[in-house]
């Protein structure tokens, strides 16, 4: 995320990112630094499935990367790591978001 005041659709994906305990933690986990995702599972306590599903909904919010690194016997490890960001959440921002959003309006609104 950048430092700009975020748009309302990408607010709308970082909230819906943030909104799962499962994400929290892995969030909170990453905090200390880059990790595999084994190794993450493993202190999580979380199979990897569920752990990649997580991860793909955080990565798609901007707020994890991931680095594919190959060994040389050809064996592939993920290492996963949080992006650094700071979201300032107040009615002015939330207003401004919601005037660039980009979804249909609920029907009461467009009923008006």
């Amino acid at each position: 995320m950048s430092g700009a005041p975020p748009t309302g659709d990408e607010l709308v994906t970082v909230l819906a990112a943030l909104a799962s305990p499962h994400r929290l933690r892995i969030l909170g986990a990453l905090a200390s630094g880059r990790t595999y995702v084994s190794e993450l599972a493993r202190r999580l306590e979380m199979n990897r499935p569920l752990l990649y599903m997580h991860l793909q909904k955080l990565e798609a919010a901007g707020l994890v990367t991931g680095e594919l690194v190959t060994a040389r016997d050809g064996s592939s490890v993920k290492y996963i790591e949080a992006v650094p960001f700071t979201l300032a959440l107040d009615l002015d921002a939330i207003a401004l978001a919601a005037s660039t959003l980009t979804g249909p309006a609920p029907a009461t609104e467009r009923e008006k």
